[in-house]
C-alpha cells in the first residue's frame, strides 16, 4: 500500500497532552545483537561473548542504537504508520539507563509532554512526546523526548498536501 493509499486513524488531534500509550514486545536473539552491532556499532562488548564477559556489562549487550532502532520500529508498527506523520526535527535527552541483554524483551511507553499547532503551517501540529523503553522486568532501559509533526484532522481536507490546509 502507498503512503498516499493508506487510511489515516491518527492525527495531531488524537496526541492530547497526558495521553499515554504502552505497546511492543521484541525479544532479542544473539544473533541479531552481533548482526546490528557488526554493521553499525563493531565494539567488541556487542560482537564477541568472550570479550563482553571482561567488560563493563559482564555478558553480550545490544547497541544503545540497536535499542533506539528497536523502538522506532516498535512506534512505526503501534501508531506512526497510520498516523499523519510528517517526520520529526530531532531527539533530545536520550539516555541509555540499562544494558539490554540477550533474551531481554522490550516494550514501549509513549507519553505526550506538549502538543500545539505550528506557527508557521496552520495544518501542522507539534506534539512533543517522551518515550520510555522497558525490559520483561519492567526496568527503564532508555529513555528520550522529542518532537513530533502531524497533519491536523481539522484543517486537511482531500488534496491537501502535507502541511497545507485547504482555503
Amino acid at each position: 500500500m502507498t503512503t498516499s493509499a493508506r487510511e489515516i486513524r491518527w492525527w495531531w488531534e488524537d496526541f492530547p497532552v497526558g495521553s499515554m500509550r504502552e505497546f511492543g514486545a521484541h525479544t532479542l536473539e544473539r544473533d541479531e545483537i552481533v548482526r546490528f552491532a557488526a554493521q553499525f556499532d563493531p565494539q567488541p562488548f556487542h560482537l564477541d561473548e568472550e570479550a563482553a564477559r571482561h567488560g563493563l556489562f559482564g555478558r553480550l549487550a545490544a547497541s544503545g542504537w540497536h535499542t533506539c532502532s528497536l523502538v522506532m520500529r516498535m512506534m512505526c508498527d503501534a501508531y506512526l504508520l497510520e498516523s499523519a506523520s510528517l517526520g520529526s526535527p530531532g531527539v533530545e535527552n536520550l539516555k541509555w539507563l540499562k544494558p539490554v541483554l540477550v533474551g531481554d524483551t522490550l516494550g514501549v511507553r509513549m507519553r505526550v509532554l506538549e502538543a500545539r499547532p505550528m506557527n508557521s503551517r496552520p495544518g501542522v501540529g507539534l506534539v512533543r512526546s517522551q518515550w520510555e523503553a522497558f525490559n520483561q522486568h519492567g526496568e527503564t532501559v532508555l529513555t528520550m523526548e522529542g518532537w513530533g509533526m502531524f497533519r491536523r484532522r481539522e484543517v486537511a481536507a482531500p488534496g491537501a498536501g502535507p502541511g497545507e490546509a485547504v482555503a
